[in-house]
């Protein structure tokens, strides 16, 4: 088990050697294995690669993010543009369903409303618009209403996805669902298996949400 001060080191190390994060402004604290990213970057991408860099640190535990995105002044644009920039970005993107997604942007903070079927959905919209010039975050608040499916398939489904997966220890993970909603317990060595888990319950057909409480032991 790394101490709190090898933790910190390796964080600070990770970010140090990520060519898209400048980690200058990033300040990094640890207290029994959790991180707490704080200071400023440049782009909201930096914001996020910090964040999945600092999970994929062996022996972190939870990431507190506490990061602030100060656009340099030729990065920012009017809310106009961004909303502008933003609706041909899910207009052009093949895995966003026409006229489902909906784009409200104050000061430079893109939130996306709307209903569509499937997770793999309300993820591409939010892609489509994170890396756009001028966004300084996006809060993605599209309901997933898929088609019904009973719950017995969907446990069962999601239960064979996650002994295929290469990343997960299946048999250290529960599965619980209650009209469409999928609930993930159990323990995991690391950040690549907890995401893979809940990958696996969002693929499978009837799931409107997924509540992931699977804890990390490294």
């Amino acid at each position: 088990m790394r101490t709190d001060t090898e933790l910190q080191r390796g964080v600070m190390e990770a970010l140090a050697w990520e060519p898209s994060i400048d980690a200058a402004g990033i300040g990094v604290s640890v207290e029994s294995g959790i991180v707490m990213l704080s200071g400023l970057v440049k782009s909201l991408p930096q914001k996020w690669t910090a964040v999945w860099v600092t999970q994929h640190v062996s022996g972190v535990k939870a990431v507190s993010d506490e990061l602030a995105v100060k656009l340099p002044g030729d990065f920012e644009r009017s809310d106009a543009d961004i909303a502008r920039a933003a609706v041909n970005a899910i207009d052009w993107n093949v895995s966003v369903p026409r006229n489902r997604v909906k784009v409200v942007v104050e000061r430079g903070h893109i939130t996306l409303e709307g209903e569509v079927r499937f997770h793999y959905e309300k993820v591409a919209a939010e892609r489509a618009v994170r890396n756009l010039i001028g966004v300084t975050g996006v809060t993605n608040v599209i309901s997933v209403k898929p088609p019904k499916v009973s719950a017995e398939d969907v446990k069962h489904r999601i239960e064979q996805a996650l002994e295929r997966a290469a990343e997960v220890d299946a048999g250290k993970i529960s599965v619980e669902e209650a009209n469409g909603k999928v609930t993930l317990r159990g323990t995991v060595k690391s950040w690549t298996e907890r995401d893979e888990a809940e990958w696996a319950a969002w693929a499978a057909p009837g799931v409107s949400g997924v509540d992931n409480y699977i804890r990390i032991t490294p």
